[in-house]
């Protein structure tokens, strides 16, 4: 799926319908009734820097499509309860650059941060917006 999503990420119409400049933040542009998987267009205007999180129990693989996002890699240091966040620790960082993707299976503990306008295609194997999110700190 990984290497399909490479092939998308080099046609330039498809970009261009999903990914244009007045595209939103956030769009689904499919999710599947059967399966619940979704497919996402993200267009990101400035620079942002996310906290460590993962998606629960659902796996997402990230299409950089323009600009380039620095992932960073985060190993569970201590679980989180139900009053307190997790804590995380640092293991590495490494950068997305356009037509690439990359898997992060369910539990994988990951931070976006992009210095400037990116747009991305995500995969996620179930719709986050319905999925509770654990908060995680950095240690």
């Amino acid at each position: 799926m990984r290497a399909l999503i490479q092939d998308v990420l080099k046609d330039e119409a498809f970009i261009a319908t999903h990914l244009g400049d007045d595209g939103p933040e956030r769009k689904i542009l499919y999710e599947d009734p059967d399966l619940g998987f979704c497919i996402l267009a993200h267009v990101y205007k400035g620079a942002k820097e996310s906290q460590p999180h993962d998606h629960g129990p659902s796996w997402a693989i990230y299409g950089q499509a323009r600009g380039e996002t620095v992932m960073s890699d985060w190993v569970l240091v201590e679980p989180p309860t139900e009053r307190t966040p997790g804590k995380v620790r640092h293991v590495r960082s490494y950068t997305l650059k356009p037509g690439m993707a990359h898997l992060y299976n369910e539990g994988d503990l990951h931070s976006p941060r992009r210095d400037g306008p990116t747009r991305l295609i995500r995969i996620e194997g179930t719709n986050m917006d319905k999925v509770r999110r654990t908060p995680y700190e950095k240690v």
